[in-house]
């Protein structure tokens, strides 16, 4: 892997100071979450060629036209997201979960003397963006946070590293060297990330010729991200105990902590547009493919940035005007690629297998838009999107039994989800095991339960290339329960 990607590719991780802009961020609103609805999810979501229900809005909105009557659906997912994190070879579990509605859809087909007419609108839930991070590990070496920093400096005046956070903590000398620092410390912090994508839905259906449909979704997107990290390097060992980390200054002789809070706040808005058509040839199979343009979302970013030291029982806090200086509000454009998916159903006694491939290229993500951002950067930023990403094919695929007599159907899936970047190996992809039940009375009230488990692996440096490296192994489960009734 590229030098670039190991400093980039982490989600969790701020290796400097001001919170810049990176692939990450772009991902987390171009990669796609788990969907909506409990019978596609319990069938992987391999839905794109069945679609016979409010979830079609989301999934592939020609199937709308197979509804023939009023639909009311909804459902509530539970999502938990856990990290097993490795510093300096030392595990550390944790884990954060979050409760949402999932979808609130209405389904209204329209009288026609051939074909047929569907309209929906739906509230969806697209992507939960709840996640966890703790680690905690000695570092032996020879560099540290604190030493890092010493290079993040603001330009106020000539003599900046008066103006850098050691300094103003009294970690580093009169010139701004942190010379008496030097590694030995205990690393660890936390950091919880939430928030969502959700989006309205208004959709549309219609039978253009016996048996084939065509259909189309407009989303209204809106969301809100929040991550707050919190760092600490501490003298657990007393390495600094008769040391001044600031010489002159006899109070920093015993030097206890460094801590740093890192606090990100996203309001996201945006639209999108997708396209669908549908085949159903006769009862046995379906044929789906649909076409997701480019969504575009305007984040709305504030940052903001704090420190203090610790020496015995005295405690520095950072200046307010550099906290000031360090946090920042931005606003700017995040443009995702297209998505195309092509599927498949078939129906054999009672059976339904179901499979579909999804392609999305990755390079042609774009950052635009900049305010209080440069131009320069963000050309930059796009430029190393397109040399560190690459195209993907995700892979979904489902069965459904349908137990005759007691309408009771059973559900197994799998999702494969690449990994974007260029060079990561197979278990950095995201993988998805899947399984749900489902009852459907007199073809009007249904209940379906799905369930999914994930796992893949990431890594991420607290700073600087593979010094203070976090290797995580990470699972997520999600149940999903969907009601509907059909008038």
């Amino acid at each position: 892997m590229k030098v670039l990607k190991v400093l980039l590719l982490t989600i969790f991780i701020f290796s400097v100071v001001s919170q810049a802009q990176t692939i990450s961020d772009a991902l987390r609103v171009s990669e796609s979450g788990l969907g909506v609805g409990a019978r596609a999810l319990g069938m992987g979501n391999a839905y794109n060629g069945i679609s016979d229900d409010a979830s079609a809005m989301y999934f592939n909105p020609a199937g709308l036209g197979l509804i023939k009557r009023i639909e009311v659906a909804g459902g509530l997912d539970y999502f938990n997201f856990n990290n097993n994190a490795a510093l300096y070879n030392n595990k550390t579990d944790y884990s954060s979960s979050a409760t949402n509605f999932n979808q609130i859809g209405f389904v209204f087909p329209f009288p026609t003397l051939q074909g047929s007419l569907v309209f929906g609108m739906a509230y969806n839930k697209s992507k939960d963006l709840t996640s966890a991070l703790k680690f905690n590990g000695f570092n032996f070496g020879s560099h540290s946070m604190i030493q890092y920093l010493e290079e993040a400096k603001t330009p106020i005046d000539d003599q900046s590293y008066k103006n850098s956070v050691p300094y103003n903590l009294f970690l580093s000398d009169d010139n701004g060297n942190v010379s008496t620092i030097n590694g030995n410390l205990n690393q660890s912090g936390t950091t919880l990330q939430e928030g969502g994508l959700d989006s309205w839905t208004f959709s549309g259906s219609m039978e253009v010729s016996k048996n084939l449909y065509v259909g189309a979704s407009l989303n209204v997107n809106s969301g809100t991200f929040n991550s707050n990290r919190e760092y600490y390097e501490d003298d657990s060992k007393g390495n600094y105990d008769t040391t001044e980390t600031a010489p002159g200054n006899s109070f920093t002789k015993n030097f206890t902590t460094f801590y740093r809070n890192d606090i990100l706040d996203w309001e996201i808005s945006g639209w999108d547009l997708k396209i669908g058509t549908l085949y159903q040839l006769s009862k046995l199979a379906r044929f789906g493919a649909t076409i997701q343009l480019p969504k575009t979302y305007t984040i709305k970013e504030t940052y903001t940035f704090d420190a203090r030291s610790e020496f015995g029982s005295n405690i520095v806090d950072l200046p307010s005007d550099l906290k000031d200086y360090f946090s920042d509000k931005v606003e700017y454009d995040i443009t995702t690629p297209f998505v195309f998916t092509g599927a498949a159903s078939v129906t054999v006694k009672g059976l339904i297998f179901s499979g579909e491939a999804t392609l999305t290229d990755y390079t042609q993500t774009q950052f635009s838009n900049p305010k209080g951002i440069s131009t320069s950067y963000f050309a930059s930023l796009n430029k190393d999107m397109k040399e560190l990403l690459r195209a993907v094919a995700a892979i979904n695929i489902g069965l459904e039994y349908t137990i005759p007599r007691v309408g009771v159907r059973v559900r197994g899936g799998f999702i494969s989800q690449p990994s974007p970047y260029k060079g990561d190996p197979s278990d950095f992809g995201r993988k998805y095991l899947t399984g749900g039940i489902g009852f459907l009375a007199d073809e009007t009230f249904a209940v379906d339960v799905a369930y999914a488990h994930g796992w893949w692996k990431t890594y991420g440096d607290n700073y600087g290339t593979n010094l203070s490296r976090v290797y995580q192994d990470i699972t997520t489960d999600k149940m999903l329960v969907t009601f509907s009734y059909r008038f």
